[in-house]
């Protein structure tokens, strides 16, 4: 049997040439958002969905992992796809623009990813509800029910934070970073549970912000533990950390601490943590391991407990959930499977999903040592 580290290199290889075969068409024919795990075939979307950014985040750490420019100038040519989506009525702008462009700019001084990113955070700023102190999903937001100025999700604190950071930053706008912070502050209200699970999504008034409800609305029911909303708490708050808001590594520890208890023995999570015999979710796993080697660098004590559960989560994913590794596998290589979009309306609910494939890259690049995890 080879040794872990000679499967995290192999496995590396693999996702970075399913990321050719996904690239060999042009932007015109779309952006990858779900797979067929036998096929290999996409189903993608004309202008990103909330997903698009994922993909170009791919192709930007794929420059990184390998030293081949080429992955660079495509992130370029795809982050200038994403750029009429600043435009759009959506807190996902958060994840469109920091992945899609904002990384262009971190990892390689890209220039036109730079001002792609201060465009896409200064337009999500616009989104922001001062009665409510929060950036609401949206009416363009890509959801199935349950959009507009008056609704939010812990969704909308990952991307979206570090995104308004950065812009802050590039463009001398201090109070983007403001923004940000107050917006992550009131999500932990809204969502973070007093055992330190989260709810997914809240109701209010958006004139003057009262809450209305609290509810999970991608669950297994309105009161449950949602895989990636506790996922994207995670990481949403280890990334306002890494960004220099250390106010957040309370609750960021408090979260990934509850996941870390609650985690099942195989290391992948359900779907649903009120639904364990339900559907693996490897998306959200890869969330929660890319966000758990974020967090364990300035998680004192605990950084050990945290990067040993995310190195046995992605080692989980590799080994049970990669396609590839097995000479025997027909299958095209380097596919994530199992990844449960959405249980309650039956979509994509054992395929390949583009932001998995994002997370599980992230985490090996940085468990491979290609990446500093507080860079992105």
């Amino acid at each position: 049997m080879p040794q872990m580290s000679d499967h995290r290199a192999r496995a590396l290889e693999l996702i970075v040439d399913r990321i050719d075969q996904t690239a060999a068409d042009a932007p015109t024919a779309g952006f990858p958002h779900y797979a067929d795990p036998g096929t290999g075939a996409w189903t993608r979307t004309p202008t990103g969905d909330w997903t698009g950014g994922f993909w170009v985040g791919e192709l930007w750490l794929a420059a990184r992992v390998t030293g081949d420019r080429r992955y660079a100038k495509l992130g370029r040519d795809w982050a200038q796809a994403l750029r009429p989506r600043t435009a759009s009525e959506t807190v996902f702008r958060g994840f469109l623009f920091w992945y899609g462009a904002a990384l262009g700019a971190v990892l390689h001084d890209d220039e036109i990813a730079a001002e792609i990113a201060v465009s896409g955070g200064r337009s999500l700023a616009t989104l922001f509800n001062r009665s409510a102190n929060l950036i609401p999903l949206g009416s363009e937001a890509e959801e199935a029910s349950d959009v507009g100025r008056g609704e939010a999700n812990i969704d909308g604190v990952p991307g979206g934070t570090p995104l308004l950071i950065f812009a802050a930053r590039r463009a001398g706008q201090p109070e983007l970073s403001e923004l940000a912070e107050t917006n992550a502050r009131r999500h932990i209200e809204l969502c973070v549970r007093a055992d330190n699970s989260v709810c997914q999504s809240a109701s209010f008034d958006p004139r003057s912000g009262k809450v209305l409800r609290r509810y999970t609305h991608k669950g297994v029911r309105d009161d449950s533990t949602w895989t990636r909303a506790q996922a994207w708490a995670m990481l949403g708050f280890s990334q306002a950390v890494c960004a220099g808001a250390d106010e957040f590594l309370d609750v960021a520890m408090g979260v990934s601490d509850w996941w870390c208890e609650h985690l099942p023995k195989t290391a992948v999570a359900s779907w649903d943590f009120d639904d364990p015999d339900g559907p693996r979710d490897t998306s959200g796993t890869a969330i929660a391991a890319a966000s758990l080697l974020k967090l364990s660098p300035v998680a004192g004590t605990r950084g050990a407990v945290y990067r040993e559960t995310a190195e046995a989560m992605a080692d989980a994913l590799i080994e049970h959930h990669l396609t590839g590794l097995d000479a025997a596998d027909a299958r095209p290589a380097g596919i994530l499977t199992d990844g449960c979009y959405n249980r309650r309306i039956g979509l994509a609910t054992a395929n390949e999903l583009i932001w998995g494939d994002y997370f599980l890259l992230e985490a090996l690049s940085v468990m491979e040592g290609h990446l500093n995890s507080e860079e992105v």
